[in-house]
């Protein structure tokens, strides 16, 4: 018994002494792809407090992004910020960029590194928010001495824009650069990103002092930070042991994928019209429930997703003025007018409506042109069907019994059976009636046909 309890602690003791010496924690890789928005900032937030609770050694953003939105991109590097955990931005795979708010990301990262054939900058404000793009060159007071007349007296330097653009450019210009001046970057070139979107490749970024290194894989990225010291917001110093270690890819979960594709542009659009139309079509019949809880449901989201998003509510009002009009057209005989009306709104109000300059907030032009010609292909049809029942003219009623022709079941002067439409009416007649002769309906009184024979009818006989 004493043996055995001695060889199991002996076990115990270098298993834990093995323990002890492998290599703990892992590389988690958080990708940042497409465009910057309030998803993708709640992933990226999610995926760092995991992988500081997981005791990750180094944390990856892997990004690829045109930019996005001034507030998601400034959730995401104040979460970098604070992380104890290493955060390393890597600009990648070949290809990638990391434009607009892509570069106050990189900037803010613990240890900048791009891939070969990738670019980062175009960091202007208009792509933060929105709105004209403020002149990056401002006149100064000698431009404009020079342009003013000989006698004229010093003009005070002229300002770009508006007081709301400059307001945007110099906190754009003050935040990269306090990025930038924390972790021992260029930052004039990180103002000239922001005031003249300015761009870098890879070697150009490294050569200015933008980025730390050049990496072409996550593997190389790895194997090249091994053994790096970087100092943490906290002014404490860590050594970066990554060589070797595992890698995890942190995977945005089920309500981060909901979210980030119901925030698209054309995917919020397609729920504002199910919406109207599903309480259209509950109008239409009360009670069914269901079109109208679909459309219920539509509108939140599509609500929830412009709210979210920098839209302009007039190119919204131009969008549900247009489904109106379309809708108007099936009831109202404008022949076409309100149709086209509505087809017309739609597509002004589409553009208008994502407008702001954001990248990959955009409404493609494909999108719209196939919104434009549903749009117009509903209201051919409709059109072309209702030309093509009214030219049929009724099919159930007083007016298509009257079309109609009878059958005299028996002979019959005055009073008498018919059969009209495989039904047995109560005819009469001015005129005596043969069995099995074709009569024409020339009036209805009340249950009571009116009937006479029909020109140039022949007899026939019921067999």
């Amino acid at each position: 018994m004493f043996s055995l309890f001695r060889w199991t602690a002996f076990a115990l003791l270098l298993a834990g002494s093995a323990a002890a010496q492998a290599p703990a924690g892992s590389a988690v890789v958080i990708d940042i792809e497409g465009a910057i928005g309030t998803s993708t900032a709640d992933y990226v937030i999610d995926a760092i407090d995991e992988a500081v609770l997981g005791n990750a050694r180094v944390i990856i953003l892997r990004i690829d992004t045109p930019g996005g939105f001034d507030r998601a991109m400034r959730e995401i590097i104040s979460k970098m910020l604070a992380s104890p955990v290493p955060v390393v931005a890597w600009v990648g795979p070949a290809g990638a960029r990391a434009d607009s708010a892509g570069t106050f990301i990189v900037y803010a990262a613990h240890v900048a590194t791009m891939a070969e054939t990738t670019h980062l900058g175009a960091a202007t404000p208009v792509n933060l928010i929105g709105g004209e793009e403020p002149d990056p060159t401002p006149p100064t007071a000698g431009d404009a001495l020079e342009e003013a007349e000989p006698n004229a007296e010093p003009a005070d330097e002229a300002l770009p824009g508006t007081a709301m653009e400059r307001k945007v450019l110099n906190d754009a210009v003050a935040y990269i650069r306090g990025l930038a001046e924390t972790r021992g970057r260029n930052a004039d070139w990180a103002e000239a990103a922001v005031r003249e979107a300015a761009t870098l490749t890879a070697s150009n970024a490294l050569e200015e002092n933008v980025i730390d290194l050049i990496a072409r894989d996550i593997p190389s990225l790895l194997a090249a930070l091994d053994g790096r010291e970087v100092t943490l917001d906290t002014g404490s110093t860590v050594t970066l042991a990554t060589n070797g270690i595992a890698v995890e890819v942190a995977e945005p979960n089920w309500r981060q994928k909901f979210l980030g594709t119901i925030t698209s542009p054309e995917v919020a659009i397609l729920l504002l019209f199910a919406g109207i139309y599903g309480l259209i079509f509950e109008g239409w019949n009360p009670g069914s429930f269901v079109p109208g809880i679909v459309g219920a449901i539509c509108l939140l989201l599509a609500a929830y997703a412009l709210n979210v998003m920098d839209v302009n509510y007039a190119g919204i009002g131009l969008i549900i003025l247009g489904i109106i009009l379309i809708t108007a057209e099936v009831f109202v005989p404008s022949f076409g007018a309100l149709g086209i009306g509505g087809v017309i709104s739609i597509i002004i109000g589409a553009i208008m409506a994502f407008d702001s300059g954001i990248p990959g907030y955009e409404v493609s032009r494909w999108f719209v042109g196939l919104v434009a010609a549903s749009a117009g292909t509903t209201i051919f049809f409709t059109g072309y069907f209702a030309a093509r029942l009214m030219r049929r003219g009724a099919v159930s009623g007083r007016e298509q019994i009257l079309k109609s022709a009878a059958v005299a079941v028996s002979a019959f002067d005055g009073n008498g059976t018919v059969l009209i439409q495989g039904e047995r009416w109560a005819a009469r007649s001015r005129t005596p009636v043969e069995e099995g002769q074709t009569l024409r309906v020339v009036g209805i009184n009340g249950l009571v046909l009116d009937v006479e024979p029909a020109d140039g009818a022949s007899e026939h006989r019921t067999e």
